[in-house]
């Protein structure tokens, strides 16, 4: 079923919207949350809690694209989930190595929680992908939006695992000089 009749399908509250978004894009839900938090069942209550969302958000939304909409709130709430775990002692998936990736794009007096910085800092990366070759750019947001393990971004491109993190070495470069010259770092 297209995105159009799923989103129709919630406007007319008919339940039979979450199991065709549950066809359509629970894999790629799954997916998402369980390269965030490597637990299945907390996994499965954020894909979950990702409808209930869905449910009440539209109407009155009507996103423009589902998969991306679908795909930021899944984001967004199993990376709570693991702010929660990880508050409770229960520790997280491969989101650590993620941050320490990136960790050295970025200046160690660098505070993300200015949130004016933070926004700024927001503002330049969408800035800087455009820069990026579109696989460049592809392997740089599977594995920083979306955390996925670099095994799994060169079997969905059909590449080789060097050739992933040769890409994400060389975009981290790119983005440090990149931000260095909008002078964030």
């Amino acid at each position: 079923m297209d995105d159009r009749k799923i989103i129709d399908l919630y406007w007319l509250r008919d339940q039979e919207a979450i199991a065709q978004t549950d066809i359509k894009y629970g894999r790629l839900c799954r997916s998402i949350s369980l390269n965030i938090i490597s637990d299945f069942r907390d996994s499965e209550e954020c894909v979950a809690d990702t409808y209930m969302a869905a449910w009440s958000s539209i109407p009155p939304q009507r996103p423009l694209q589902l998969r991306a909409w679908l795909a930021a709130v899944v984001r967004k709430l199993s990376l709570m989930r693991l702010r929660s775990n990880y508050a409770k002692k229960k520790g997280g998936g491969a989101i650590d190595l993620v941050f320490e990736e990136l960790g050295d794009t970025f200046a160690s007096d660098f505070s993300v929680e200015r949130k004016y910085e933070g926004k700024e800092l927001a503002e330049s990366i969408a800035g800087f992908l455009p820069k990026l070759s579109q696989d460049d750019r592809r392997i740089f947001l599977c594995r920083y939006w979306l955390f996925a393990p670099v095994e799994e971004i060169a079997r969905r491109l059909g590449c080789s695992k060097s050739r992933v993190a040769t890409s994400l070495f060389r975009s981290r470069q790119k983005l440090r000089s990149y931000l260095t010259e909008e002078g964030l770092i």
